[in-house]
């Protein structure tokens, strides 16, 4: 019996993290960024966030959690590796890409609460 249940709980946990992704994309617009991608698919992983100020590519990873330092330390050393590897295949496939800053943020999606930004977050 428990099956569909848990079917549920993930699927409801699915919506949320996209929801979570679109609302933080939406945030950092507001912030002046302009958004390249959401959801990024490589062969390497996924990237949350691809958004641009200037010549600064900014990678972000969206966490919804109850705290902001829950959703900074959900994002583990193995999620940070595989961000960095999927975000420089997104930059060799760029035409300026030599010119270039990236930088690795996170958004906290925090309950009843503005969006948390961490700029540079690892």
């Amino acid at each position: 019996m428990g099956e569909p249940d848990e079917r549920l709980k993930r699927q409801k946990a699915w919506r949320r993290g996209h929801v979570a992704e679109y609302l933080a994309a939406a945030f950092l617009l507001f912030k002046g960024y302009r958004i390249l991608a959401v959801r990024h698919r490589t062969k390497l992983g996924e990237i949350d966030i691809v958004a641009r100020k200037g010549d600064l590519a900014v990678f972000v990873e969206v966490k919804s959690r109850r705290g902001a330092q829950e959703a900074i330390d959900a994002v583990s050393f193995s999620s940070q590796k595989r961000i960095r590897a999927a975000s420089d295949l997104w930059l060799a496939r760029q035409p300026d890409f030599a010119r270039l800053s990236q930088r690795y943020d996170i958004v906290a999606m925090l309950p009843g609460r503005w969006p948390r930004h961490f700029p540079d977050a690892f």
